[in-house]
């Protein structure tokens, strides 16, 4: 029943270019958030044991991945990267077992890993500019 569906390249293309968009958002929106809240920033850094020296490396991953992902430049390789970089955040600063809050964090930071995972394996699809680059 659905299995036209599913081979639909235009509609497989346009999902992955909305998943992109969906995944960047949060990354491009956090790397502004910081550089606009840096004190703040540094202090919940800190406040995890973690280095207020790295919010530029941080700042720039969100940033500079956030954006990749989004135009589809080296996507695999931003997605693998991405993903590393959000299990790591949530593994510092959401796993708390006893707070609610953080731990609802935690299992969306892997969620999203998961869908930069899945990123990874299928690639960002024909929308982007690696697709573009290929047919050069």
């Amino acid at each position: 029943m659905f299995d036209n569906l599913f081979d639909n390249p235009a509609l497989n293309n346009a999902a992955k270019l909305a998943a992109r968009i969906l995944l960047a958002a949060i990354f491009i929106q956090a790397g502004f958030g910081k550089i606009t809240g840096y004190a703040g920033a540094t202090a919940y850094m800190a406040s995890a044991g973690v280095p207020g020296i790295l919010l530029p490396l941080v700042i720039i991953v969100e940033l500079i991945g956030g954006i990749m992902i989004l135009v589809g430049y080296q996507a695999r390789l931003a997605a693998l990267l991405l993903a590393g970089f959000t299990l790591l955040a949530a593994f510092l600063f959401h796993l708390q077992p006893g707070n609610a809050a953080q731990m609802g964090q935690f299992m969306k930071n892997l969620a999203i890993a998961g869908g930069f995972l899945q990123l990874f394996a299928t690639g960002p699809g024909l929308w982007s500019l690696d697709a573009r680059n290929r047919g050069r």
